[in-house]
């Protein structure tokens, strides 16, 4: 009687725990479909498909970390300075850069419409021109907007460096070609640019920098 009793028991407790497993299972939603970004290779490798739209976008950048030493001078005479306490060295320097860059790139019904972005974020010590003479050799040098573009088909508009320089192809191959400086750079332009496509190329640029 009593090894019956325990086995009805027993019993009795599973299907009361199963009964509360049941009422207490878990329902798992059904997943939503997820948009996953799709790679452009219609402008080179490193596009993707903003989503939703038909826009390729490229992101980039890099972290730039400079150590200079002696006392180069410049372009005017060179320049020293004495220092009392003997602590500032007028003979080293040191900067330090982030780079963010953006490429975009669209095709509509009048042509190709891109355009790119490139911030510099910068932090030097001077190596003696100026700030050290003041006591001060550190040199917060702030956000500069180096690259900022519009361009559908030909014609740009926007911040870029001047047709002087980019469309002759800068310096050449040289070495160090900023030694020698040869030409303004950053600049507003509005400019055209045309490609006959058999060797023969033309750009008119309408600018305004130094």
């Amino acid at each position: 009687m009593n090894i019956k009793s325990l086995l009805l028991g027993s019993a009795a407790a599973l299907i009361a725990v199963s009964g509360a497993r049941a009422a207490d299972a878990v329902v798992v939603a059904e997943p939503e479909p997820a948009e996953y970004v799709k790679i452009c290779d219609v402008y080179g490798s490193g596009y993707f498909y903003i989503p939703g739209t038909e826009t390729c976008l490229r992101i980039g950048g890099y972290v730039r970390y400079d150590i200079g030493m002696g006392d180069v001078g410049s372009f005017d005479g060179a320049k020293s300075f004495d220092h009392q306490d003997g602590d500032q060295q007028d003979t080293w320097k040191k900067n330090a850069r982030f780079t963010f860059k953006t490429w975009t790139g669209q095709e509509t019904e009048l042509g190709t419409l891109k355009t790119y972005t490139e911030m510099r974020f910068n932090f030097g010590n001077s190596n003696g021109y100026g700030t050290l003479a003041s006591g001060n050799p550190a040199v917060d040098k702030g956000v500069s907007v180096k690259f900022a573009w519009i361009q559908l088909g030909g014609l740009r508009v926007g911040k870029d460096e001047s047709a002087f320089d980019s469309f002759i192809g800068y310096a050449g191959n040289v070495i160090q070609d900023t030694l020698v400086p040869y030409g303004d750079f950053d600049t507003n332009v509005v400019q055209y640019y045309f490609d006959a496509g058999n060797g023969f190329s033309a750009v008119v640029s309408l600018e305004e920098g130094s």
